[in-house]
Protein backbone atom coordinates (compact mmCIF):
# COMPACT_ATOMS: atom_id res chain seq x y z
CA UNK A 1 0.00 0.00 0.00
CA UNK A 2 1.39 3.39 -1.30
CA UNK A 3 1.75 5.71 1.67
CA UNK A 4 3.50 9.47 1.23
CA UNK A 5 6.50 9.92 2.93
CA UNK A 6 4.21 12.44 5.46
CA UNK A 7 2.46 9.87 6.33
CA UNK A 8 4.84 7.86 7.63
CA UNK A 9 6.81 10.85 9.40
CA UNK A 10 3.61 11.61 10.99
CA UNK A 11 2.89 7.62 11.92
CA UNK A 12 6.05 6.73 13.28
CA UNK A 13 7.04 10.37 15.19
CA UNK A 14 10.37 10.85 12.58
CA UNK A 15 11.06 14.82 11.49
CA UNK A 16 11.04 14.46 7.53
CA UNK A 17 13.96 16.62 5.58
CA UNK A 18 12.75 16.67 1.86
CA UNK A 19 9.80 16.09 0.17
CA UNK A 20 6.80 14.68 2.08
CA UNK A 21 4.99 14.00 -1.33
CA UNK A 22 7.02 11.36 -2.24
CA UNK A 23 5.23 8.11 -1.98
CA UNK A 24 7.26 4.24 -1.07
CA UNK A 25 5.14 1.00 -1.00
CA UNK A 26 7.62 -1.23 0.66
CA UNK A 27 10.67 -1.36 3.37
CA UNK A 28 13.64 -3.46 1.67
CA UNK A 29 17.60 -3.87 2.71
CA UNK A 30 20.09 -0.99 1.03
CA UNK A 31 21.39 -3.45 -1.58
CA UNK A 32 18.24 -4.54 -3.07
CA UNK A 33 16.05 -1.00 -3.02
CA UNK A 34 13.64 0.20 -5.55
CA UNK A 35 12.43 3.69 -5.82
CA UNK A 36 9.27 2.49 -4.01
CA UNK A 37 11.49 1.15 -1.17
CA UNK A 38 12.54 2.86 2.25
CA UNK A 39 15.40 1.63 4.01
CA UNK A 40 17.19 2.34 7.14
CA UNK A 41 20.52 2.55 8.96
CA UNK A 42 21.59 3.18 12.38
CA UNK A 43 25.19 4.02 12.58
CA UNK A 44 27.05 7.22 10.53
CA UNK A 45 29.43 4.43 8.79
CA UNK A 46 26.11 2.96 6.38
CA UNK A 47 25.03 6.69 5.68
CA UNK A 48 26.49 6.80 2.77
CA UNK A 49 25.65 3.78 1.47
CA UNK A 50 21.92 4.36 2.01
CA UNK A 51 22.20 7.58 0.13
CA UNK A 52 23.67 6.34 -2.89
CA UNK A 53 21.34 3.35 -3.22
CA UNK A 54 18.27 3.76 -5.61
CA UNK A 55 15.82 3.76 -2.48
CA UNK A 56 12.58 6.60 -2.31
CA UNK A 57 13.52 7.19 1.11
CA UNK A 58 15.62 6.51 4.03
CA UNK A 59 15.63 6.29 8.22
CA UNK A 60 18.29 7.57 9.62
CA UNK A 61 19.40 8.68 13.54
CA UNK A 62 20.19 11.75 14.26
CA UNK A 63 23.52 11.75 12.74
CA UNK A 64 21.83 12.02 9.76
CA UNK A 65 20.82 15.31 9.63
CA UNK A 66 24.18 17.52 10.21
CA UNK A 67 25.65 15.06 7.19
CA UNK A 68 22.90 15.72 4.99
CA UNK A 69 22.42 19.48 5.61
CA UNK A 70 26.55 19.61 4.41
CA UNK A 71 26.16 17.89 1.45
CA UNK A 72 24.26 20.24 -0.43
CA UNK A 73 24.32 19.96 -4.75
CA UNK A 74 25.41 16.46 -4.14
CA UNK A 75 22.63 13.39 -4.75
CA UNK A 76 22.10 12.99 -1.04
CA UNK A 77 19.33 15.83 -1.11
CA UNK A 78 17.44 14.09 -3.28
CA UNK A 79 16.52 11.53 -1.08
CA UNK A 80 14.08 12.61 1.36
CA UNK A 81 15.44 11.49 5.15
CA UNK A 82 12.99 10.74 8.13
CA UNK A 83 15.08 11.52 11.29
CA UNK A 84 14.65 9.40 14.14
CA UNK A 85 15.78 8.56 17.77
CA UNK A 86 15.58 5.28 16.94
CA UNK A 87 15.77 4.11 13.49
CA UNK A 88 15.45 0.58 13.76
CA UNK A 89 11.92 1.33 15.80
CA UNK A 90 10.90 3.75 13.15
CA UNK A 91 11.33 1.16 10.02
CA UNK A 92 9.34 -1.64 11.74
CA UNK A 93 6.35 0.55 12.40
CA UNK A 94 7.04 1.83 9.07
CA UNK A 95 7.00 -1.32 7.88
CA UNK A 96 3.83 -2.38 9.31
CA UNK A 97 1.78 0.87 8.17
CA UNK A 98 2.53 -0.17 4.56
CA UNK A 99 1.74 -3.67 4.65
CA UNK A 100 -1.34 -4.28 3.06
CA UNK A 101 -3.64 -6.37 4.86
CA UNK A 102 -4.90 -9.53 2.64
CA UNK A 103 -6.46 -12.75 3.58
CA UNK A 104 -4.02 -15.76 3.43
CA UNK A 105 -5.68 -16.73 0.23
CA UNK A 106 -4.85 -13.80 -1.54
CA UNK A 107 -8.24 -11.79 -2.67
CA UNK A 108 -8.75 -7.90 -1.04
CA UNK A 109 -9.58 -7.73 2.89
CA UNK A 110 -13.01 -8.85 2.78
CA UNK A 111 -15.31 -11.43 4.73
CA UNK A 112 -14.97 -14.51 3.37
CA UNK A 113 -15.14 -18.19 4.27
CA UNK A 114 -13.87 -20.75 1.90
CA UNK A 115 -16.06 -23.25 0.50
CA UNK A 116 -13.96 -26.39 2.08
CA UNK A 117 -14.20 -25.08 5.56
CA UNK A 118 -16.40 -26.64 8.25
CA UNK A 119 -17.74 -24.53 10.45
CA UNK A 120 -20.05 -25.41 13.41
CA UNK A 121 -23.55 -23.37 13.26
CA UNK A 122 -22.84 -22.23 16.60
CA UNK A 123 -20.10 -20.29 15.58
CA UNK A 124 -20.05 -16.47 16.22
CA UNK A 125 -17.99 -14.73 13.20
CA UNK A 126 -17.07 -11.23 13.08
CA UNK A 127 -16.86 -8.76 10.02
CA UNK A 128 -14.14 -9.04 8.16
CA UNK A 129 -13.58 -12.87 9.01
CA UNK A 130 -11.30 -14.70 6.38
CA UNK A 131 -11.25 -18.54 7.12
CA UNK A 132 -9.20 -20.77 4.40
CA UNK A 133 -9.51 -23.96 2.88
CA UNK A 134 -10.52 -26.75 4.96
CA UNK A 135 -9.96 -25.16 8.60
CA UNK A 136 -12.35 -26.59 10.74
CA UNK A 137 -13.94 -24.43 13.84
CA UNK A 138 -15.64 -25.93 16.32
CA UNK A 139 -19.05 -25.30 17.99
CA UNK A 140 -19.40 -22.25 20.42
CA UNK A 141 -16.39 -20.93 19.00
CA UNK A 142 -15.64 -16.93 18.72
CA UNK A 143 -13.78 -15.25 16.05
CA UNK A 144 -13.72 -11.49 16.35
CA UNK A 145 -13.99 -8.99 13.67
CA UNK A 146 -10.87 -8.77 10.67
CA UNK A 147 -9.13 -11.99 12.18
CA UNK A 148 -7.56 -14.45 9.08
CA UNK A 149 -7.81 -18.38 9.90
CA UNK A 150 -5.25 -20.08 7.37
CA UNK A 151 -5.82 -23.10 5.38
CA UNK A 152 -6.04 -26.82 7.36
CA UNK A 153 -6.08 -24.54 10.96
CA UNK A 154 -8.51 -26.95 13.14
CA UNK A 155 -10.18 -24.42 15.83
CA UNK A 156 -11.62 -26.40 18.87
CA UNK A 157 -14.87 -26.13 20.58
CA UNK A 158 -15.44 -22.79 22.68
CA UNK A 159 -12.27 -21.43 21.44
CA UNK A 160 -12.28 -17.57 21.62
CA UNK A 161 -10.02 -15.65 18.99
CA UNK A 162 -10.04 -11.75 19.27
CA UNK A 163 -9.34 -8.88 16.66
CA UNK A 164 -7.15 -8.64 13.91
CA UNK A 165 -5.48 -12.20 14.78
CA UNK A 166 -3.15 -13.74 12.29
CA UNK A 167 -3.81 -17.73 12.33
CA UNK A 168 -1.47 -19.17 9.56
CA UNK A 169 -2.02 -22.59 7.87
CA UNK A 170 -2.22 -25.74 9.96
CA UNK A 171 -2.52 -24.29 13.33
CA UNK A 172 -4.32 -26.43 16.09
CA UNK A 173 -5.93 -24.44 19.03
CA UNK A 174 -7.74 -27.18 21.22
CA UNK A 175 -10.88 -26.44 23.13
CA UNK A 176 -11.32 -23.55 25.63
CA UNK A 177 -8.36 -21.82 24.47
CA UNK A 178 -8.71 -17.98 24.50
CA UNK A 179 -6.68 -16.13 22.03
CA UNK A 180 -6.69 -11.94 22.98
CA UNK A 181 -6.15 -9.26 20.00
CA UNK A 182 -3.00 -9.16 17.58
CA UNK A 183 -2.28 -12.14 18.07
CA UNK A 184 0.32 -14.22 15.64
CA UNK A 185 0.03 -17.84 15.29
CA UNK A 186 2.98 -19.41 12.52
CA UNK A 187 2.42 -22.67 10.78
CA UNK A 188 1.97 -25.66 12.52
CA UNK A 189 1.88 -24.51 16.61
CA UNK A 190 -0.58 -26.00 18.67
CA UNK A 191 -2.29 -24.45 21.02
CA UNK A 192 -3.90 -25.46 24.25
CA UNK A 193 -3.10 -29.38 24.25
CA UNK A 194 -2.54 -32.08 27.14
CA UNK A 195 0.42 -31.31 30.07
CA UNK A 196 3.05 -33.96 30.47
CA UNK A 197 1.63 -35.15 33.52
CA UNK A 198 1.44 -38.28 34.86
CA UNK A 199 1.30 -40.41 38.09
CA UNK A 200 3.06 -43.37 38.83
CA UNK A 201 1.69 -46.11 40.75
CA UNK A 202 4.46 -47.39 43.06
CA UNK A 203 3.12 -50.84 42.81
CA UNK A 204 3.05 -51.87 39.05
CA UNK A 205 5.08 -49.18 38.51
CA UNK A 206 2.83 -47.96 35.59
CA UNK A 207 2.16 -44.55 34.35
CA UNK A 208 -1.68 -43.26 35.01
CA UNK A 209 -2.54 -39.70 33.36
CA UNK A 210 -3.13 -36.53 35.36
CA UNK A 211 -5.96 -34.44 34.78
CA UNK A 212 -5.58 -31.97 32.33
CA UNK A 213 -8.65 -30.04 32.42
CA UNK A 214 -7.04 -26.19 32.77
CA UNK A 215 -7.16 -23.63 29.81
CA UNK A 216 -4.64 -21.82 27.62
CA UNK A 217 -4.92 -18.35 27.75
CA UNK A 218 -2.91 -15.65 25.11
CA UNK A 219 -2.94 -12.16 25.72
CA UNK A 220 -2.84 -9.18 23.28
CA UNK A 221 0.16 -8.79 21.25
CA UNK A 222 1.55 -12.27 21.10
CA UNK A 223 3.21 -13.64 18.38
CA UNK A 224 4.14 -17.23 18.35
CA UNK A 225 6.42 -19.24 15.90
CA UNK A 226 6.27 -22.37 13.57
CA UNK A 227 5.74 -25.58 15.44
CA UNK A 228 5.76 -23.86 18.91
CA UNK A 229 3.64 -25.96 21.34
CA UNK A 230 2.07 -24.00 24.53
CA UNK A 231 0.13 -26.77 26.92
CA UNK A 232 -3.02 -25.46 28.63
CA UNK A 233 -2.99 -25.96 32.67
CA UNK A 234 -3.70 -29.08 34.49
CA UNK A 235 -6.07 -27.83 36.75
CA UNK A 236 -5.91 -24.20 36.84
CA UNK A 237 -4.42 -21.85 33.45
CA UNK A 238 -0.99 -21.67 31.40
CA UNK A 239 -0.71 -17.70 30.43
CA UNK A 240 0.98 -16.24 28.05
CA UNK A 241 1.31 -12.40 28.68
CA UNK A 242 0.73 -9.35 26.66
CA UNK A 243 3.51 -8.37 23.99
CA UNK A 244 5.29 -12.17 24.47
CA UNK A 245 7.71 -13.22 21.49
CA UNK A 246 8.32 -16.75 21.20
CA UNK A 247 10.14 -18.36 18.72
CA UNK A 248 9.98 -21.01 16.44
CA UNK A 249 10.12 -24.42 17.94
CA UNK A 250 9.32 -23.63 21.39
CA UNK A 251 7.73 -26.20 24.23
CA UNK A 252 5.93 -24.31 27.15
CA UNK A 253 5.01 -26.71 29.70
CA UNK A 254 1.49 -26.78 31.90
CA UNK A 255 0.80 -24.01 33.97
CA UNK A 256 3.45 -21.88 33.07
CA UNK A 257 2.94 -18.23 33.53
CA UNK A 258 5.43 -15.90 30.91
CA UNK A 259 5.04 -11.94 31.82
CA UNK A 260 4.97 -9.12 29.82
CA UNK A 261 7.31 -8.72 26.76
CA UNK A 262 8.96 -11.60 27.22
CA UNK A 263 11.20 -12.75 24.27
CA UNK A 264 11.97 -16.42 23.84
CA UNK A 265 14.23 -17.64 21.26
CA UNK A 266 13.96 -21.56 19.44
CA UNK A 267 14.47 -24.57 21.19
CA UNK A 268 14.10 -23.36 23.99
CA UNK A 269 11.87 -26.17 26.56
CA UNK A 270 10.02 -25.11 29.63
CA UNK A 271 9.08 -27.66 32.11
CA UNK A 272 5.65 -27.25 34.06
CA UNK A 273 4.64 -24.93 36.84
CA UNK A 274 7.57 -22.29 35.71
CA UNK A 275 7.36 -18.59 35.83
CA UNK A 276 8.83 -16.07 33.41
CA UNK A 277 8.74 -12.62 35.03
CA UNK A 278 8.41 -9.28 32.67
CA UNK A 279 10.76 -8.45 30.05
CA UNK A 280 13.44 -11.47 30.67
CA UNK A 281 14.96 -12.54 27.52
CA UNK A 282 15.80 -16.51 26.95
CA UNK A 283 18.39 -17.48 24.42
CA UNK A 284 18.26 -20.65 22.15
CA UNK A 285 17.71 -24.00 23.32
CA UNK A 286 17.51 -22.85 27.15
CA UNK A 287 16.35 -25.31 29.45
CA UNK A 288 14.21 -24.80 33.00
CA UNK A 289 13.10 -27.27 35.50
CA UNK A 290 9.74 -27.31 36.81
CA UNK A 291 8.27 -24.81 39.75
CA UNK A 292 11.59 -22.64 38.58
CA UNK A 293 11.42 -18.42 38.44
CA UNK A 294 12.99 -16.34 36.56
CA UNK A 295 12.74 -12.56 37.53
CA UNK A 296 11.94 -9.66 35.81
CA UNK A 297 14.25 -8.72 33.20
CA UNK A 298 16.90 -11.42 33.52
CA UNK A 299 18.87 -12.52 30.37
CA UNK A 300 19.78 -16.25 30.24
CA UNK A 301 21.78 -17.17 27.61
CA UNK A 302 21.86 -20.02 24.67
CA UNK A 303 21.73 -23.54 26.01
CA UNK A 304 21.41 -22.33 29.65
CA UNK A 305 19.96 -24.53 32.09
CA UNK A 306 18.23 -23.67 35.19
CA UNK A 307 17.66 -26.37 37.71
CA UNK A 308 13.83 -27.64 39.06
CA UNK A 309 12.58 -24.86 42.07
CA UNK A 310 15.21 -22.51 41.52
CA UNK A 311 15.12 -18.53 41.48
CA UNK A 312 17.64 -15.98 38.63
CA UNK A 313 16.97 -12.68 39.80
CA UNK A 314 18.88 -9.33 38.71
CA UNK A 315 17.35 -7.33 36.24
CA UNK A 316 19.79 -6.32 33.38
CA UNK A 317 22.15 -9.55 34.54
CA UNK A 318 23.01 -11.86 32.05
CA UNK A 319 22.96 -15.53 32.94
CA UNK A 320 24.73 -18.59 31.15
CA UNK A 321 25.40 -22.27 31.57
CA UNK A 322 24.10 -25.13 33.64
CA UNK A 323 23.10 -24.56 36.17
CA UNK A 324 22.87 -21.13 35.03
CA UNK A 325 24.78 -18.63 37.27
CA UNK A 326 25.94 -14.75 36.56
CA UNK A 327 27.88 -14.99 33.07
CA UNK A 328 30.87 -12.66 35.21
CA UNK A 329 31.04 -15.77 37.81
CA UNK A 330 30.86 -18.38 34.90
CA UNK A 331 33.58 -16.79 32.67
CA UNK A 332 35.89 -16.84 35.66
CA UNK A 333 35.31 -20.16 36.51
CA UNK A 334 36.96 -20.90 33.40
CA UNK A 335 39.39 -19.01 33.70
CA UNK A 336 40.37 -20.62 36.70
CA UNK A 337 39.48 -24.19 35.17
CA UNK A 338 41.85 -23.55 32.48
CA UNK A 339 44.51 -22.87 34.59
CA UNK A 340 44.33 -25.51 36.34
CA UNK A 341 44.58 -27.49 32.98
CA UNK A 342 47.77 -25.93 32.36
CA UNK A 343 49.40 -26.48 35.26
CA UNK A 344 48.49 -30.57 35.64
CA UNK A 345 49.93 -30.38 31.80
CA UNK A 346 52.88 -29.18 33.30
CA UNK A 347 53.27 -31.33 36.69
Amino acid sequence: MKRSLQQIAEAVGGRLMGDGRVEVSAVASIASATPGDIVFVEDEKHLAAALQSRAGAVIAGEFAETLAASAAGTRSLLIPLLISDHPKLAFARAARLLQERLPLGGAPQQGRVHSTAVIHSSVVIGPGVFVGERAVVGEQAQIAENTRIGAGCAIGAGVKIGRHCEIYPTVTIYPGTTLGDRVIVHAGAVLGSDGFGYVRDRKTGHYEKFPQVGRLVIEDDVEIGANATIDRGALDETRIRRGAKIDNLVHIGHNCQIGEDVVIAAQTGLSGSIVIENGVVLGGQVGIGEHARIGEGVMLGGQGGVLPNKVLRGKGVAFWGTPAQPVRQYLKQLATLARLSKKDKKD
